[in-house]
């Protein structure tokens, strides 16, 4: 089940990972460097839909 609502608070957390695309629907890089791992982290936990889980 697809959980994400759009709100984008993924955004502000980690933009180099997630991003609002024209539509305004949320797009993501299905794999990231370690170096963005805190963003990450960080976007998980802000995710209103808890939609958003790092998979190793």
């Amino acid at each position: 089940m697809y959980q994400c609502q759009n709100y984008g608070q993924c955004v502000f957390e980690a933009p180099n990972i997630f991003h609002l695309n024209d539509d305004d629907k949320l797009e993501h890089l299905a794999e990231a460097d370690e170096s963005e791992r805190a963003n990450v982290e960080n976007a998980v936990d802000v995710c209103p839909m808890q939609a958003i889980r790092i998979v190793e």
